[in-house]
């Protein structure tokens, strides 16, 4: 029988609870999720590349705390999920996803040492336009439509592509089940005129 190791499980509990308490300032109603901008701060986040459907995601995030707690590197807050492809525009074995766990700045001595497609990095300081994915809803694209319109008629573009941040179990698998905070990098439309 394997012995099964404790302290990866550990630390994905210590995400969890600092996921249970992030604030959230985008409430939603029962069929319309409200919006905001919102300023995130600089972030350090250990990442991986998944490359597959998102459904089947759950064990590399599992493999990405694992991989924090052998390395003595501690989470500090949610997982999330940067995704760097469109789903529509091509088929789930080519998704691409950046799954990231925030950590503090020590972990920058892993830079460049933990694989091929795994590394430490810093995310700037940017804006977002956030919205609330509920529990119980398995398809969000009726939030990302709407939130993409709503950005635009604020006066804002989006800069780069969506992530999620995950406010409940992100190595669920049943992504329906779980509550999280879309976010869209923004900024104002330039008003310059040459």
């Amino acid at each position: 029988m394997r012995k099964v190791k404790t302290w990866p499980l550990l630390l994905f509990v210590i995400g969890f609870m600092v996921a249970s308490v992030v604030s959230i300032s985008a409430k939603p109603t029962a069929d319309k999720p409200a919006f905001v901008i919102r300023k995130v701060k600089p972030q350090m986040v250990l990442y991986t590349i998944y490359r597959g459907s998102y459904d089947k995601v759950g064990p590399a995030v599992g493999k990405l705390f694992a991989l924090a707690g052998k390395k003595g590197i501690t989470p500090r807050g949610p997982a999330s999920y940067a995704y760097l492809n469109n789903p529509n525009k091509i088929s789930s074995e080519h998704w691409l996803t950046e799954i990231r766990i925030p950590v503090d700045k020590e972990a920058l001595s892993f830079t460049g040492k933990l694989g091929k497609m795994t590394d430490v990095k810093a995310l700037p300081a940017m804006n977002v336009a956030v919205a609330v994915k509920p529990e119980g809803l398995a398809d969000p694209s009726v939030i990302y439509n709407n939130l993409h319109t709503w950005i635009f008629n604020q006066g804002y573009m989006a800069v780069d592509g969506p992530c999620e941040i995950f406010l409940t179990n992100a190595m669920s698998g049943n992504y329906a089940q779980m509550k999280s905070e879309i976010m869209i990098p923004v900024e104002k439309f330039s008003t310059n005129k040459d």
